[in-house]
């Protein structure tokens, strides 16, 4: 797995993103006190549902590779001029 240029703050990016698009569907409402690894899981398996990401193996399903998979997903919405791309 390649780490991603400023993968950190895609990841950040990524999670408000996922956080926007799940409220946004009604299917969660998350609280304040919700930590952002479960954030991170259930936008995972969210977007796995929705057929917006490809899954990975069972025996891959880890934080790393998670927030990775989000980094990566949030990066390709962005115009390729952005500054987190570059």
């Amino acid at each position: 797995m390649k780490k991603l240029k400023n993968e950190n703050a895609l990841f950040k990016e990524a999670l408000q993103a996922g956080v926007k698009y799940a409220e946004g569907r009604g299917v969660v409402e998350f609280e304040a006190t919700d930590s952002a690894s479960e954030k991170l899981l259930y936008l995972y398996r969210l977007l796995v549902h929705d057929k917006i990401i490809q899954p990975l193996p069972e025996d891959q399903v880890a934080e790393k590779t998670m927030r990775h998979k989000l980094a990566i997903w949030y990066s390709k919405q962005l115009p390729k001029d952005h500054p987190l791309l570059s």
